[in-house]
């Protein structure tokens, strides 16, 4: 009996332990399958409805900015820099002069070929009075004749050599980094500056050979800027088409010339291009956030109504085939109609048949020429 009463009291204790685990246990599992059978939570996301509109056909492709007129600007005598007139980055006019270097020995030679032609001048003169009435040889007046000739040469030979020493503007344009300083010996060929001209500028760019008829002179063109001038488009045209195809991309290299307004394209800068074709198509847009993409294929999220409850939304995944874009949409060329609403924000957090809640009080405004207010 001594050891009975602790046995029977110990089985007492873990028979009701038993029975709290298996009351538990059972609350779990039924507690599990009324979540099974509500499904998981909806998630909150933002939406959109697909649209039909026209679209114009363009020819994409990257460009490079060129000057219309660009030259480096250099001496084309040797000498020592006597006097500088300009600024780094200045607009100058064409003629104007940048450099003058030492023309002190040339100056000299000039005033003593101007003493020698002015000699020369009277002689010829006096000799031509003389001759007029006999009292000179015709032989004396044409060495006089010929002595003026060699001597206004001579001043003319010196004077242009002078004048090779001064730097001037071939055309009015801004200028670059000044690269001399006073005092300085310029070997012939010396870059001062570069000059660039100012209104319009070139854009070279490429496009594949399957595009050689839609290129051609005249054709519009719009040139979109990157980085700080991001939402920048400037319109312009083809005014070149090379004759030969690249052999070795395959491409046809192409000018566009373009305006440029306050200067806002540099040379070597990079830009966007696009060719306008002389077409139109209707196509499927959507905002490009709506686009899921991943290495098996582009998808979006179609939101339906939910298969047992009308009033409640799922989300249904289906892949997509896409085409160009157009600032912040993006053309479906198969998967979706006109009409369908497609998730576009919190798609990540989807799955095929998750249950949604549709909540756009707070969304970005997509746009076909966005532009950033703050650049």
């Amino acid at each position: 009996m001594r050891y009975l009463i602790p046995l029977v009291v110990l089985v007492a204790i873990v028979a009701g332990l038993g029975s709290v685990k298996f009351r538990q246990i059972q609350t779990l599992l039924q507690a599990k399958e009324v979540g099974e059978k509500m499904g998981p939570p909806p998630e909150t996301v933002g939406t959109a409805v697909a649209a039909e509109d026209s679209w114009e056909g363009t020819i994409a492709a990257v460009g490079t900015v060129a000057a219309v007129r660009g030259v480096a600007v250099s001496n084309e005598s040797p000498g020592v820099v006597t006097a500088i007139h300009f600024e780094s980055g200045q607009v100058v006019r064409a003629g104007q002069v940048l450099v003058e270097l030492d023309t002190s020995v040339e100056r000299a030679q000039l005033a003593s070929a101007e003493a020698r032609k002015q000699l020369a001048d009277l002689s010829a003169g006096r000799s031509r009075a003389l001759a007029e009435r006999e009292a000179a040889s015709k032989a004396q007046l044409d060495a006089d004749e010929a002595q003026l000739k060699t001597s206004s040469a001579d001043f003319g030979a010196l004077k242009a050599q002078i004048d090779r020493k001064t730097v001037r503007a071939p055309f009015a344009g801004r200028l670059g980094i000044r690269n001399v300083n006073l005092g300085q010996y310029l070997q012939p060929g010396t870059a001062v500056t570069v000059l660039e001209s100012l209104g319009s500028v070139y854009v070279d760019f490429s496009v594949p050979q399957q595009y050689l008829r839609d290129v051609k002179v005249g054709t519009p063109v719009r040139v979109t800027l990157t980085g700080a001038g991001t939402g920048t488009v400037l319109d312009g045209a083809i005014g070149a088409v090379d004759p030969a195809i690249d052999a070795t991309t395959r491409s046809i290299k192409l000018r566009a010339s373009v305006p440029n307004p306050k200067d806002k394209l540099r040379p070597g800068m990079f830009v966007n291009v696009e060719v306008v074709r002389n077409q139109k198509s209707r196509v499927v847009t959507a905002p490009v956030t709506a686009i899921v993409h991943a290495s098996y294929g582009d998808s979006v999220f179609v939101v339906e109504p939910g298969p047992t409850d009308k009033a409640a939304k799922v989300a249904r995944q289906q892949f997509v085939r896409v085409g160009p874009t157009r600032g912040d949409f993006v053309a479906i060329l198969d998967g979706v109609k006109p009409g369908q609403e497609l998730v576009t924000a919190g798609a990540f957090k989807l799955r095929n048949g998750s249950p949604v809640v549709v909540n756009n009080a707070i969304k970005p405004t997509p746009a076909l020429s966005p532009h950033v207010d703050n650049l």
